[in-house]
């Protein structure tokens, strides 16, 4: 079994920043795309943000364009998610997803970690 590591959330005052990271819990977990998602109280888990295992094919949910980058660490198969200019609309609970490859195939979550943007 595998589990996703997420750290990095908290409280901040709207335009602060924060860097989520996601890192597997076992050395030679396999995938070939990572993402993130959030879910905010009363609504449906949305994507934020995607990026395949090269680097490849990075994509954002509209409304975080130009504020948050993904980025991945393929010594570590690990995940980041830089966050600039936060809002309060950004306040949700963010999940890690693992599109797992070979013998670990099919979608692996993360616990969550709450970011919280307010004064």
């Amino acid at each position: 079994q595998v589990q996703l590591v997420e750290s990095g959330g908290g409280w901040v005052q709207p335009g602060g920043s924060l860097r989520l990271s996601c890192v597997p819990s076992r050395f030679g977990f396999t995938v070939y795309a990572m993402s993130w998602y959030r879910q905010a109280p009363g609504q449906e888990r949305e994507l934020v943000a995607r990026i395949f295992t090269d680097g490849s094919n990075i994509k954002y949910a509209d409304s975080v364009k130009g504020r948050f980058t993904i980025s991945r660490d393929t010594a570590k198969n690990s995940v980041h998610l830089q966050m600039n200019a936060l809002k309060p609309e950004d306040t949700a609970v963010y999940y890690c997803k693992a599109a797992g490859s070979g013998y670990y195939r099919g979608d692996w979550w993360g616990q969550g970690t709450q970011v919280t943007v307010s004064s």
